[in-house]
């Protein structure tokens, strides 16, 4: 008689028919997952690229022109200067008689005193400043207040807010406070008030004339020739008496030389680069839609956009390539060097823009436009308007997919709650069944070996 045996586990068994009972289901579920958290990343990442293309339009177009201009010295040694786009072309003639200088003193004779708290005032030329308890600067709480713990004080005065820095330098065995105000100009000139120090050894040495190691002097420059032109004296040796120039000057001059000259011209090298950034930045948000709606190759092995087959991202992928190319005529900007290429990108022709911009410099601005709300115009603003059908935090587009893909992802996953409980459902239930099965099968096994025990052949 043959031997009934175990051809199977119960629980691969059930996880099987289980996974059998769902599997359809699951994989639909799945694939709709996965399209889902795709198209949520997807639309994240077009938000963000819209925006950022949109901050660079503002950021490109906020001047009053796209051309830059530049403003350079005769004598660099002199200093250096920078034009902003409200910068007018010209030439003018400095001579920098004196540079701003920030103060510094020091306080000699300095040493470890008896902790008798008081306060010591600081002023700046002349006006107060602020106070230092001494009796808080005495740090360690022992019976002596030294000139380190002074100075920490100084420093650590929350209405000091940086305007003086102390320190203690050692010379020759003698111990001396370094205050150096923060700031240039005479109106930075440093003065201590002593009168309420408590210790009258510190308040004598600290009321004594201090050295002065670097005078503050204001700045003084000549627009025209020293001594004839108009003198402009400042606490700081950054101007910007230049309407649109910030002119930073850093070598005083000796008597009798030359004026500086400051030429503020058109700068093309700085205007290339803007509009190079004008392409680059719509070629870098188009590569990110031309991604999301790819067809897909399947012979090469290129998978599909994720919105490969969404009508609505198409649209906007056609409309940015068609502002582009609406423009025509002397200032389109095929004319100034710029161009569209088959796929809708954009390259720059430097040398073509340069000379445009010789024959019609204002027509570029005019082209192009501005995005700044309130004066929009120009392929910049349409751009813009456009954009922010899609970037607006109300009743944008992308606002909107990404509600109906959440609500979707939320259902998705309660779906997958509920189909996770059938499967566990299912897998209990057959577990239960074909471990019934198994018990059963393993007595029929032991009755049919005890009846070969009892009746089988003995021979």
């Amino acid at each position: 008689m043959a031997t009934i045996g175990n051809t199977y586990d119960p629980a691969t068994t059930a996880a099987g028919l289980a996974t059998n009972y769902t599997s359809a289901r699951q994989s639909i579920l799945t694939a709709q997952t996965k399209q889902a958290g795709s198209a949520a990343a997807a639309l994240t990442s077009l938000r963000s690229a819209i925006s950022g293309y949109q901050s660079s339009l503002l950021s490109l177009t906020s001047g009053k022109t796209m051309l830059s201009q530049s403003a350079t010295f005769s004598n660099p040694a002199i200093g250096s200067a920078s034009a902003g786009v409200n910068a007018t072309a010209g030439s003018y003639s400095f001579f920098v008689e004196q540079l701003a200088t920030a103060n510094q003193v020091s306080y000699a004779g300095l040493a470890d005193s008896p902790a008798d708290g008081g306060n010591l005032g600081i002023e700046f030329g002349g006006v107060p400043g602020f106070t230092v308890n001494l009796a808080t600067a005495n740090s360690d709480g022992n019976a002596t207040l030294t000139p380190r713990e002074m100075a920490a004080a100084i420093n650590a005065e929350p209405t000091n807010n940086g305007r003086v820095s102390a320190s203690i330098v050692t010379v020759n065995g003698v111990t001396q406070l370094m205050l150096t105000s923060k700031t240039t100009g005479a109106a930075g000139n440093i003065s201590l008030n002593t009168a309420a120090v408590g210790n009258a050894g510190l308040k004598a040495a600290l009321s004594a004339p201090p050295t002065q190691v670097t005078t503050g002097q204001d700045a003084l420059v000549w627009l025209g020739a020293q001594g004839t032109g108009t003198p402009i004296a400042q606490a700081s040796n950054v101007f910007t008496n230049v309407d649109g120039v910030t002119m930073t000057f850093t070598k005083a001059q000796a008597p009798g030389d030359t004026p500086v000259t400051l030429t503020v011209a058109s700068d093309n090298a700085g205007t290339v680069a803007k509009v190079q950034k004008f392409v680059d930045d719509y070629n870098k948000l188009k590569t990110v839609i031309d991604a999301m709606v790819a067809p897909g190759d399947p012979s090469k092995g290129a998978t599909p956009g994720v919105f490969a087959n969404d009508g609505g991202v198409r649209v906007l992928q056609g409309r940015m390539v068609s502002m582009l190319r609406g423009a025509n005529g002397a200032d389109s900007l095929a004319a100034y060097g710029i161009v569209a290429t088959r796929d809708g990108s954009l390259s720059l022709n430097a040398t073509r823009l340069t000379s445009q911009l010789a024959v019609s410099p204002k027509g570029l601005d005019t082209l192009i436009g501005s995005s700044v709300n309130g004066s929009s115009s120009g392929i910049a603003g349409s751009l813009d308007s456009y954009l922010k059908e899609w970037s607006s935090s109300t009743d944008g587009q992308l606002k909107q997919r990404l509600e109906q893909n959440t609500k979707l992802q939320t259902s998705l996953t309660k779906r997958q709650d509920q189909l996770d409980k059938q499967y566990d459902s299912a897998y209990k239930r057959y577990l239960t069944q074909f471990t019934q099965l198994q018990t059963l099968q393993s007595r029929m096994a032991s009755n049919t070996s005890m009846f070969e025990a009892l009746f089988g052949d003995k021979s």
